[in-house]
């Protein structure tokens, strides 16, 4: 007992264990060492605290640790080896946590290094740290390791891993927010350790709480009553947290006007301070960014909503929009291969993508799926987000107090199981309503979860003093039938491509290539023609000649889309397109379109 008094002192202990031991020798005691090792064991046990007769003594260290024959001291970490000292490391370093993702399984060490400055906290994988060609990897984070300690530093942690496995605490850890099965939702989950993409840390840290629910609150309300779009923007926020429990796809709410000073930056601002931080860099994104940038965002945030603003910056230098809807909207990223022959893990989310731009999203090329997928809201500078005025104050406001909301939404979301099961009734009834009217299904059930979101944050939220939107009002934004069937869409396209070179119809023409003829209300058009056209203008020739044969609007033969049509000296296969059924003769009067015999 009076030996171990001195076990935080190195250079005294070992003095006092020899001194000790002479003595007992001329006792005619000899085995005095292997007694006192037992007695620390036997201390050990007892408590569950490490007693042990080397252990690590860094000044201020977060833990105490055996280090087994390693000399760990604030001189550094060494080994005698033969005749000669092995350095691990110049400076204090130790493993204080072992973090294990719920989503994968793999297991992180937290690693405490102090070089004279303080201790600092790094996580890194255990591929890094039990491979001496990867762990120079983290001389990036200020570790002195290098080709030369590399083996020695990977030997050191390893063997205090294993000595201390008890004595390391090891916790729950994730890469990601979003509702975790059997846990809750990140990161309002305590105890749960971030391990993710450093590059997604900020992000993390941006959800959070800051400020006063009052204020924020009085200017969610504000905005909320002055604005249909706000309205929107706000409800499609609380939405992305029930597209999973709801088993729904992502879909997209997208704000647009080509007027400037409307206010659309600052109704993201208001979706993204229900969660955190609304300043742009911190939790809003903007679409500069790449295809895969934006699948590793939105698989981090997972059910949070991803808001991007400023959709012009994703156009190329003709202008040409370099951003696909579809790419998103499917809730899973692209599969991608590894060095090792294997495949990485595929990401996934499941929430509502908030966007903000010049013009839509989806132009008339876009597929219907991409259609199906966005809930479009024009907002002019008659009808703004907010107004001029009051937009820098609100912005303000929200940058000041804000992550309350969401919060408080997923508390009451998950808090009774009875809960997500009453939801589901009320997104299912929506669902039915919204179909009543000329929208389609995915229409329907994307702005179903707006409506519900809405409803819920009303009561949960703001009390019931505010009402919430109604299926007639966000009817108004929600696409048609019509309007979202891409052949619909491709034959408008088209019959204004033959309008826009009627000349290359003309069997006059004389200049550069033909195209087809015009006879009546049918145009012929040669199907190579037709094939490169339709291909720039972003639609498929096949699907648009399917959808064209079964509405009836060319004429065919049993069999195939085209038939033969003789062009001058020539007989060609043509496309037999039936144009509108009002046409024009020479003079510009609306007249009955000529009848074709076939």
């Amino acid at each position: 007992e009076a030996l171990y008094q001195f076990h935080g002192q190195p250079f005294v202990h070992e003095t006092k264990l020899q001194e000790l031991s002479v003595y007992a020798a001329n006792q005619g005691f000899r085995g005095f060492k292997s007694m006192y090792k037992k007695y620390i064991e036997s201390l050990k046990a007892q408590a569950g605290t490490v007693y042990v007769d080397n252990v690590t003594n860094f000044t201020g260290q977060p833990l105490e640790l055996n280090a087994g024959d390693w000399d760990a001291t604030d001189l550094g970490v060494y080994r005698r080896n033969g005749f000669a000292d092995e350095l691990a490391c110049p400076h204090p370093i130790m493993p204080v946590e072992r973090l294990v993702n719920i989503d994968t399984g793999e297991e992180r060490l937290k690693l405490a290094y102090n070089k004279g400055f303080g201790w600092r906290t790094l996580v890194a994988d255990k591929a890094v740290t039990s491979s001496a060609q990867k762990i120079i990897s983290l001389a990036s984070h200020g570790i002195a390791v290098n080709s030369e300690t590399a083996r020695p530093m990977v030997r050191y942690l390893a063997d205090l891993e294993n000595e201390n496995m008890m004595s390391i605490p090891e916790r729950h850890s994730v890469g990601r927010l979003g509702y975790i099965r059997g846990h809750g939702f990140s990161p309002y989950v305590a105890g749960l350790e971030f391990d993710g993409d450093a590059n997604f840390r900020h992000m993390f840290r941006a959800v959070q709480s800051r400020g006063l629910v009052s204020s924020w609150l009085s200017a969610a309300q504000y905005m909320r009553r002055h604005s249909d779009a706000a309205k929107i923007l706000l409800a499609a926020s609380f939405a992305s947290a029930l597209v999973e429990p709801m088993g729904a796809l992502p879909f997209f709410c997208h704000v647009w006007g080509i007027d400037s000073g409307t206010g659309k930056t600052v109704g993201l601002m208001l979706a993204a301070s229900v969660w955190g931080n609304p300043a742009i860099g911190e939790y809003i994104q903007t679409f500069n960014g790449t295809v895969v940038g934006h699948e590793k965002t939105a698989a981090f945030l997972n059910n949070l909503p991803l808001i991007l603003d400023e959709l012009q910056l994703s156009r190329d230098g003709r202008g040409n929009l370099n951003f696909d809807v579809y790419k998103l909207a499917q809730g899973v990223g692209r599969t991608r291969g590894n060095r090792n022959g294997g495949v990485d893990m595929t990401p996934r989310w499941a929430n509502c993508i908030i966007t903000s731009g010049e013009s839509p999203i989806v132009d008339q090329h876009a597929g219907a799926g991409a259609v199906n997928r966005v809930i479009s809201v024009e907002v002019e500078a008659v009808n703004p987000v907010v107004t001029a005025d009051s937009g820098n104050s609100l912005a303000t406001t929200m940058r000041e107090n804000y992550g309350f909301a969401g919060y408080t939404f997923v508390q009451e979301l998950y808090g009774d199981p009875d809960t997500v099961e009453d939801v589901k009734a009320r997104v299912g009834a929506l669902i039915r309503a919204l179909s009543r009217g000329n929208t389609t299904e995915k229409q329907a059930a994307s702005a179903a979860l707006v409506v519900a979101a809405d409803e819920l944050a009303c009561r949960w939220i703001f009390d019931g003093e505010e009402q919430p939107i109604t299926v007639e009002e966000i009817g108004k934004y929600l696409a048609t039938k019509e309007s979202v069937s891409a052949g619909k869409r491709g034959y408008e396209w088209l019959c204004d491509w033959v309008s826009q070179n009627a000349n290359r119809f003309d069997g006059t023409f004389t200049q550069g290539e033909i195209y087809g003829d015009i006879d009546g209300n049918t145009a012929y058009i040669i199907r190579k023609v037709f094939d490169d056209a339709v291909k720039a203008a972003g639609f498929s020739p096949k699907s648009l000649l399917s959808y064209l044969r079964s509405a009836g609007l060319i004429f065919v033969r049993e069999k195939g889309f085209t038939k033969p049509k003789r062009l001058g000296k020539t007989v060609t296969e043509c496309i037999w397109l039936k144009l509108p059924q009002m046409w024009y003769d020479d003079t510009g009067e609306d007249v009955e379109p000529l009848q074709e015999n076939i």
